[in-house]
């Protein structure tokens, strides 16, 4: 069992490019079966917009987590993918094997 608290601190990468994306900001749920639908990371790097002003997001379908690791969160991301949304609708993407 994992608490949100500790995902907050893990760094997320970008297996396409491995490139930090951030950290988590937020988590998109279903509220129906009580399922992680997405992470929201905050580009800025501020957690939870904290100290700053508004933000721009990246919405991550959870279908594109790799791995959590007990540091960092892979995730596969294909490059045009990465650039943030305000909307949170996210496009489904397809998952290389």
């Amino acid at each position: 069992m994992m608490k949100i608290s500790e995902l907050q601190v893990k760094d997320i990468v970008n297996m396409d490019n491995g490139k930090r994306l951030g950290h988590l900001s937020d988590l998109e749920i279903n509220l129906s079966t009580g399922a992680i639908e997405a992470l929201v990371i905050n580009s800025s790097g501020k957690m939870m917009g904290l100290f700053g002003k508004e933000t721009e997001e990246i919405v991550i379908p959870w279908k594109n987590i790799i791995r959590i690791g007990s540091d960092v969160i892979l995730v596969e991301v294909p490059s045009t993918y990465g650039r943030p949304t305000h909307n949170r609708e996210h496009p489904s993407t397809m998952r290389k094997r």
